[in-house]
C-alpha cells in the first residue's frame, strides 16, 4: 500500500502562505506593467489597476517606431555582449594569476579590487567623465564599454578569486609536466572548470549593463547611440508623461533580459554557492 504523507505542520502552512503573499507582492508591478501597456492614456490615468475596457495592442507598434527599437536594441546588444565577454575573460585571468602567484604585490592588488567594490559611483562620476573626455571617447560606445569594464571587473575578480581556490593544483602541475604552457593550462584546463562562475558573472553583469540608465545618459548624447533605457526615458518629459507609449516600450525592453535570466538562472545559485564553499 502507498504510504500516506504526514500532514503539514501549522508552521509550514503559515510559511507557505507568507511565501505566496510575498510572491504576489513582487509580481504586482508586472501586472500593472502588462495591463496598462494595452490601455489608452485616458484609461491609465482614470484607474491603473482596472482590467482594460479595450485592448490597444497598437501601443506596441507605435512604441516600436517612436523609440526606433531595432536601433536601440542593437546598441544595447553590442554594449552588453562586448562588455560582458571582456569583463569575464579579464577577471578570470586576473583572479587565476592572483591565486596561483600569491605574492605580496598580488595580495595588495586583490585588496584594491575588493576596496573598489564599496566605492559609491556618485563619488567617481565626475572624475570618470573627465577621464573619458581626456581619452577622446566621449559620446561613443567604446567609451561606455571602457566605463563598464572599470566598474564591473572588481566584483567579477572577487567572485572568480574564491572559485579558483577550489581548483586542484595537481591537475595544472600534471599538464605543466607534460609540456603545456601557462596559457594552454589556463585555456584548456582551468577555463572549462570555471564555467559555473563564468556563467554567473555574465548573468549578473548582463542584468546590470542591459538595464543601466545613468552611465549611458552621462556618456551617450547622440540619438542614434541610445540604448533601450535611454530610448524609453524619452517618453517622460518635464510637463508630460506618455504612459501609454512608455509602458509598451518597457515591456519590449525587459522581455529579452527576462528570457535570458530565466533560461540561465540556475547557474547563479550554483556558481555563487560553489564559489563560497571553495573560497
Amino acid at each position: 500500500m502507498r504510504s500516506k504523507k504526514p500532514p503539514m505542520s501549522a508552521s509550514t502552512i503559515v510559511l507557505q502562505v507568507v511565501m505566496v503573499i510575498v510572491a504576489l507582492i513582487f509580481l504586482a508591478p508586472f501586472y500593472f506593467l502588462l495591463v496598462n501597456s494595452v490601455k489608452s492614456l485616458g484609461d491609465i490615468m482614470v484607474d491603473a489597476a482596472n482590467w482594460p475596457t479595450a485592448f490597444h495592442f497598437d501601443n506596441y507598434s507605435k512604441a516600436w517606431e517612436m523609440t526606433r527599437f531595432p536601433e536601440a536594441f542593437t546598441n544595447s546588444i553590442i554594449i552588453t555582449v562586448i562588455s560582458n565577454l571582456i569583463i569575464a575573460m579579464l577577471s578570470a585571468m586576473a583572479a587565476y594569476r592572483m591565486v596561483r602567484s600569491n605574492t605580496r604585490f598580488n595580495r595588495i592588488v586583490f585588496m584594491l579590487f575588493v576596496s573598489a567594490m564599496v566605492i559609491p559611483f556618485q563619488s567617481i562620476m565626475i572624475p570618470l567623465l573627465q577621464v573619458i573626455n581626456f581619452l577622446g571617447v566621449n559620446n561613443s560606445i567604446v567609451g561606455l564599454i571602457l566605463s563598464y569594464l572599470g566598474l564591473g571587473i572588481p566584483l567579477s575578480v572577487f567572485l572568480f578569486h574564491g572559485f579558483v581556490k577550489g581548483i586542484p593544483l595537481e591537475i595544472e602541475e600534471a599538464a605543466t609536466v607534460d609540456g603545456a604552457s601557462p596559457f594552454r593550462v589556463f585555456g584548456r584546463i582551468v577555463l572549462p572548470m570555471l564555467k559555473p562562475m563564468m556563467v554567473t558573472v555574465i548573468i549578473l553583469n548582463c542584468l546590470w549593463v542591459w538595464n543601466d540608465y545613468l552611465l549611458p545618459s552621462l556618456i551617450l548624447q547622440s540619438p542614434e547611440l541610445r540604448t533601450i533605457p535611454l530610448a524609453t526615458f524619452a517618453f517622460f518629459g518635464q510637463y508630460s508623461k506618455q504612459w501609454d507609449m512608455a509602458l509598451p516600450a518597457l515591456v519590449l525592453g525587459i522581455t529579452p533580459i527576462i528570457i535570458f535570466f530565466l533560461s540561465l538562472q540556475k547557474y547563479i545559485v550554483e556558481g555563487v554557492a560553489a564559489g563560497s564553499v571553495k573560497g
